[in-house]
């Protein structure tokens, strides 16, 4: 088929069912867009639209996707963002087929036959558009990491294996607060974004685990809607101050890059805060921070219990 016939098809809505069959049975699911979509009762050709939020859970629940998109590297070379650090898993060593970056290539989604596709309410490209290849359901990431992997545990019938990656979760959590009193510990989580300070209520898998912990946070963050993010200005930066300062820099730059991101929004902004002073302003992988993977929760609670156990001092006496 060439490829005017195919967009023809596609956006009158023609729906193709070239993966017709590989499910015999089929259930009605209810995505985070209120649409009922009859979907195969245990999909077995799954494309994933959006990487971070789908492919990687996807991938930790141990359902391969045949598709996902991706990003594309100064080289030219696609991934998947995170994936080979959190889950050892790429476009480069698997089988899974790149379906483009940030507008995926619907021909290439129509020849790979899914027989379902699973999308995020952010991506751009429209669902009307995917639903006319395969069933397609939306889920919102921005609700929280734990929906997502619930709903996905759900349709790939999973449940069983996110329970332990839960289980295994939690026991880190109670190892970290058994560690650490966290709740005599405020934190901030900031990085240098475009000239300003950026913060989230909770950014992301490091927000979740120091939220689950028990850290504090300053009022100017907890008063952010929780899923949101706000941009401020250089003189706020002493309201964002607290005990530990964790700063997510992109793990390809050296971190000298990030300090200097934040010196060029205020000049020696280190003297500003005192958490900077005393040495407890951290730097985190954003690749790991950003994720709502069970792999960047595990790596950040272990980032953050490595900095805040207790070490030995030189001026200790011998007993």
């Amino acid at each position: 088929m060439n490829r005017l016939l195919l967009i023809l098809f596609i956006t009158l809505g023609c729906p193709f069912s070239a993966a017709k069959g590989l499910s015999a049975t089929t259930v009605s699911f209810t995505d985070d867009l209120g649409r009922q979509v009859t979907i195969p009762s245990h999909p077995v050709r799954i494309v994933s639209v959006y990487d971070i939020d789908i492919t990687i859970p996807l991938i930790e629940l141990g359902v391969m996707p045949i598709g996902s998109h991706g990003r594309i590297s100064k080289n030219g070379t696609p991934y998947i963002r995170s994936s080979a650090l959190l889950t050892g898993v790429d476009f480069d060593n698997s089988d899974i087929t790149f379906i483009g970056a940030t507008n995926v290539d619907l021909e290439t989604i129509v020849g790979l036959k899914p027989d379902l596709i699973i999308t995020a309410n952010s991506r751009p490209t429209p669902v009307d558009l995917l639903a006319n290849i395969a069933p397609t359901i939306s889920l919102d990431s921005g609700l929280d990491a734990a929906h997502v992997y619930q709903q996905l545990a759900t349709i790939t019938h999973t449940e069983k294996r996110l329970a332990i990656l839960e289980r295994r979760y939690k026991e880190q959590i109670k190892s970290l607060k058994a560690t650490i009193d966290t709740h005599k510990i405020t934190v901030s989580v900031m990085q240098p974004l475009r000239g300003k300070i950026s913060v989230y209520h909770s950014y992301r898998s490091l927000g979740r685990v120091l939220r689950d912990a028990g850290f504090q946070f300053p009022s100017i963050i907890n008063q952010i809607p929780k899923g949101e993010r706000v941009d401020f200005s250089a003189e706020r930066l002493p309201e964002l101050d607290a005990d530990i300062i964790f700063d997510p820099y992109f793990s390809a730059q050296k971190p000298e890059v990030e300090i200097a991101k934040m010196n060029a929004i205020l000049p020696g902004f280190c003297q500003f805060l005192s958490a900077c002073k005393k040495g407890h302003y951290v730097l985190v992988s954003r690749d790991a921070a950003i994720s709502n993977s069970y792999a960047g929760l595990e790596a950040m609670t272990m980032a953050v219990q490595a900095h805040l156990t207790p070490k030995p001092h030189l001026d200790e006496p011998i007993k």
